[in-house]
């Protein structure tokens, strides 16, 4: 244990206004990059769905390690899944961004898939100390 005590005991503060904004340019390419993927996917398939998901991966993964952090990998994966399931929306006219085929398929379960490991593979808060063995 550090001089301060745990972690957990610590007060809550409000995050920086540079944290704040971190996670906000996040959040945007999270749906940028979910709608850059929705149309390259079904045009270059099967080249197209591979660099989507690998976009995803390396957005997540980078966020994650950018703000050291889950949180830098939950929030472009959560703008990435609520821009995918807005465009699976048909409009009134029928027309509709994703075809029923299994590349569309492959891209909704495989970038939530990618957005999961990704979120778990972040790297969690360790306390600091001699004590602590955690990142040996």
């Amino acid at each position: 244990m550090t001089e301060r005590g745990s972690l957990l005991a610590q007060p809550l503060q409000r995050p920086s206004a540079w944290r704040t904004l971190l996670y906000v340019g996040l959040f945007v390419l999270g749906l940028v990059v979910g709608a850059a993927g929705a149309l390259v996917q079904a045009g270059w398939f099967p080249g197209g769905l591979l660099l989507a998901l690998a976009g995803e991966a390396g957005l997540c993964l980078g966020g994650g390690r950018a703000t050291g952090s889950r949180g830098g990998s939950i929030a472009p994966a959560a703008a990435w899944m609520i821009a995918v399931i807005l465009l699976t929306a048909s409009r009134p006219e029928g027309d509709f961004l994703f075809g029923a085929g299994g590349g569309s398929y492959l891209f909704l379960l495989g970038g939530m898939a990618v957005a999961v490991i990704c979120a778990t593979l972040g790297q969690g808060r360790q306390p600091g100390g001699r004590d602590v063995r955690l990142g040996k």
